[in-house]
């Protein structure tokens, strides 16, 4: 499972709008130009010797797929992922979600210009971590992970555009191909107010995006490699699904608290139990969605939602166009620009259409 943010280019456009949380737009932006003055063009990697071996394969796999999403994908060819940095983390930044003790709905921060967002980044664990044992002291359930990229929906362009980086460009062909596709959609549309929509349509593209990519450019190991991983992603999207769904019901009950407390347990429960049994059976001890149940809350559960809320939607989109991708995006664009009410309508009028696959 991964996550990727949009919460920096929010805190730049809160500096230049005269944000009062001063500290957290110093880091915000300190953070984003330290990982630019970091990054070299591509080609000065390729062409140094002393690039390993490994890198230099990655970083030429990197320019292939980004060459792909221009030409098959019709997504943004700008200075975007022609350069790299090494960083000195795992993560490119820290987000913090955080929603109630009986409720799904996350705590959100809002921005000028931008709207609001259920999460926030920091560059700095140590950061994050203090957001959070606030947030928990208020009563709060709260998740911290690690971001390995971020957008900023264009707006860097003049500074090189999104670089690729350390923490995310071993990854193998088709997840490196996910993100890429994933990244340079949040370049196309940009919805206010509205992650649901955004992270909804991006997904939506890089899950296109890879389809495409295998069948057209990938040998048989790559693609027999992605089908494993993204049978446990469904798998994994299933099950918290039917467990947010679940929890959702009771949330919205008439239950008391305690009752509500107790049947949420039962739940997450259940849930830990069913990820056990996949990692013994079908997942063959695969261990990398441990950290995710073993913290699972509804902080967690609030914020995959958003990643797959419209997901449907935006493929049954794609195909009413004529699987044809420069359409799609000017139909996208035109349900971006619609109050916030109107674009849920006309999304949930899309899914209720066809089939699910």
């Amino acid at each position: 499972m991964r996550r990727f943010g949009l919460a920096i280019v929010l805190a730049a456009v809160a500096a230049l709008a005269g944000c009062s949380n001063v500290a957290y737009v110093a880091q915000a932006l300190q953070g984003h130009l330290d990982l630019l003055q970091r990054s070299r063009p591509v080609e000065d990697w390729l062409a140094d010797p002393a690039t390993p071996p490994a890198l230099h394969a990655r970083l030429e796999l990197a320019q292939r797929l980004r060459a792909f999403a221009v030409a098959e994908l019709k997504l943004p060819d700008n200075r975007s992922y022609k350069r790299y940095a090494e960083l000195d983390r795992k993560a490119v930044v820290w987000n913090v979600v955080a929603a109630p003790e009986l409720s799904l709905k996350l705590q959100t921060w809002c921005w000028p210009v931008m709207g609001c967002v259920g999460y926030r980044g920091y560059f700095q664990r140590d950061g994050a971590d203090a957001l959070a044992a606030e947030l928990k002291a208020e009563g709060r359930e709260v998740w911290v992970y690690g971001v390995p990229a971020y957008s900023t929906l264009g707006w860097s362009e003049w500074l090189g555009g999104d670089p690729l980086l350390s923490t995310f460009i071993g990854w193998s062909e088709g997840e490196l191909a996910r993100l890429v596709f994933h990244e340079l959609a949040h370049q196309v549309a940009y919805a206010q107010d509205d992650t649901p929509f955004n992270e909804s349509f991006a997904t939506a593209v890089e899950r296109l995006g890879v389809r495409r990519w295998l069948d057209q450019r990938a040998d048989a190991a790559v693609r027999a490699e992605y089908e494993r991983s993204d049978a446990r992603r469904r798998a994994f999207r299933a099950l918290i699904g039917e467990t947010r769904e679940a929890l959702r019901t009771l949330y919205a009950s008439d239950a008391d608290d305690a009752t509500k407390r107790a049947r949420k347990a039962e739940l997450m429960a259940a849930m830990r139990a069913r990820h056990a049994a996949l990692k013994a059976g079908e997942w063959a001890g695969y261990a990398g969605y441990d950290a995710w149940f073993d913290n699972a809350n509804n902080a967690a559960l609030g914020v995959q939602a958003a990643y797959d809320e419209w997901v449907p939607a935006f493929e049954r989109l794609f195909e009413a166009e004529g699987a044809d991708f420069k359409r799609f995006y000017a139909e996208v664009a035109r349900l971006a620009a619609l109050p916030k009410a109107e674009r849920r309508a006309a999304l949930a009028a899309a899914a209720a259409t066809g089939v699910d696959e």
